[in-house]
């Protein structure tokens, strides 16, 4: 596996923002996103000793589902930080109640979900996207974590997968609770370390039913907060 403090590429210096093929954004969503990719680069270096390390070079074009855990509201910031493309978030769409918001949310690729609405219509709007070529980050657990442990795994995820016929990597982060509970107004510096597991291909995905997928990549996360804390924790690595 490859580390760096700042970049994803192995025995890369931090490199400048990439871009991807996906063109679903516009030239002030672009400015914006290059804004927020710089800021979230210091700050994460300089606060939170940010560290990532990768089971292999992850692709830079079409669709990819990344199956994320989720400690703080950091984790979006900090996966941008990490991977060299943009990504797609899902957002609750009474966020865009804001008008302010709503821009800022739009320009960042975010996918609005209405949890009122229909479950089919939300899924139908993350696949259309995933099958645009976005990279999606989904948050199997459905909310960040009250302790701090990695939470139950939601199956939703491998529906999406399949229907729209793309890879899938799994992303444990670890020390972003710590850094910033959901119970905590502002951050604090700390120690955050992401591991990321093997791109599980398209191909693969498609030979197995939803169930299969589910537990194979619960048992990746699992193994890839397991690693990280003791990484985290300066035992190895």
């Amino acid at each position: 596996m490859t580390e760096s403090p700042t970049a994803g590429k192995s025995g890369s210096s931090p490199q400048a923002l990439p871009t991807t093929a996906w063109t679903g954004h516009s030239p002030f969503g672009r400015c914006v996103y290059s804004f927020l990719w710089g800021l979230s680069r210091i700050l994460g270096v300089a606060l939170f000793g940010f560290r990532v390390r990768f089971a292999e070079p992850l692709p830079l074009t079409g669709g990819l589902l990344i199956l994320s855990s989720h400690q703080s509201q950091l984790d979006p910031f900090l996966l941008g930080l990490a991977i060299d493309r943009r990504l797609s978030s899902l957002a609750r769409s009474s966020l865009y109640r804001s008008r302010l918001l709503a821009i800022v949310i739009g320009a960042l690729d975010a996918v609005p979900i209405d949890r009122n609405a229909s479950m089919v219509k939300a899924m139908k709007t993350v696949i259309g996207r995933l099958r645009d070529g976005a990279a999606v980050v989904v948050y199997p657990e459905g909310t960040r974590t009250s302790t701090g442990q990695l939470g139950e795994i939601k199956s939703g995820f491998a529906l999406l997968a399949k229907k729209a016929g793309v890879p899938i990597v799994p992303v444990a982060i670890v020390g972003a609770y710590e850094c910033w509970p959901r119970t905590q107004l502002l951050p604090q510096s700390g120690r955050i370390r992401l591991e990321f597991g093997r791109v599980i291909p398209a191909a693969e995905i498609a030979q197995l039913d939803e169930r299969e997928i589910v537990k194979l990549c619960t048992a990746q996360l699992h193994t890839l907060d397991a690693t990280a804390r003791r990484l985290r924790a300066g035992q190895g690595g």
